[in-house]
């Protein structure tokens, strides 16, 4: 049986008289890698963040892990969201820290690690994450765009998530650039065994890195499938955003 590590039903979101989603339904399954995509204002972001407690919906229930998050207590919630990580679209890391002290910040905060102990951690998730050994020691306005970008992935992966959000995570690279960080999801998903969660309108990281798509529409989730299921879908939007060269590729 299909284990889902994210549950969601009847999801409503509203803003005042403006409904982002009505009767949104979505499971995500353990070990893969789930791509959300859709129009511009579909509330892909906005999805993600009810998922992670940082909004709350005006309807509906979402379970992580088998848990309703507002349901338990803040102890057990707190074990929970341990278990999971966010890489924001813009990498959110503390400009007056270093990479290996933004690595080293969620270990302050959630363990008693010594700092010898958490040095070695954060320095072996540099390494995992693909930057040379001298980037632990610079600030982020030091990083080319995609150097933070791994920066902000390594932080992700500080304690062990076992489910990673991913925010438009190569919006701002050039397409070389966002290739190789597509690979580096890809790869450590695989050797990690994580659970990923990917909003993105970039149809070169679907491609590289997503076991299955879905697609955001009239307020709920239109399609789900994998990549070329979905690329054969008989919907406008759908139709457009395949029709590119790269599009017809996946088919």
């Amino acid at each position: 049986m299909t284990e889902h590590v994210i549950e969601v039903r009847g999801l409503r979101t509203q803003f005042g008289d403006h409904v982002v989603h009505d009767q949104l339904d979505l499971d995500v399954r353990r070990g893969e890698t789930l791509g959300v995509i859709g129009p511009s204002g579909c509330g892909k972001s906005v999805l993600l963040n009810e998922i992670v407690g940082l909004l709350e919906p005006a309807e509906g229930k979402i379970r992580v892990f088998g848990e309703v998050l507002d349901e338990i207590s803040t102890a057990d919630r707190q074990a929970i969201e341990r278990r999971w990580a966010v890489m924001f679209q813009d990498g959110a890391l503390f400009s007056n820290l270093t990479v290996r002290e933004n690595v080293m910040a969620p270990m302050r905060e959630h363990t008693d690690f010594s700092r010898e102990l958490m040095t070695e951690l954060a320095d072996l998730k540099i390494r995992l994450s693909g930057l040379p050994s001298d980037a632990a020691n610079k600030r982020p306005s030091e990083l080319s765009g995609g150097m933070r970008k791994r920066a902000a992935l390594a932080r992700a992966l500080a304690l062990d998530p076992e489910l990673i959000f991913l925010d438009e995570p190569t919006a701002g690279l050039d397409p070389i650039t966002a290739g190789r960080f597509d690979s580096l999801v890809r790869q450590l998903s695989e050797l990690l065994g994580l659970t990923v969660f990917l909003v993105t309108h970039d149809l070169d990281t679907l491609s590289a890195t997503c076991d299955r798509i879905a697609v955001l529409g009239d307020k709920r989730v239109k399609h789900i499938g994998t990549l070329s299921e979905v690329a054969r879908i008989d919907d406008p939007w759908i139709e457009e955003y395949f029709s590119g060269p790269r599009g017809r590729a996946v088919v």
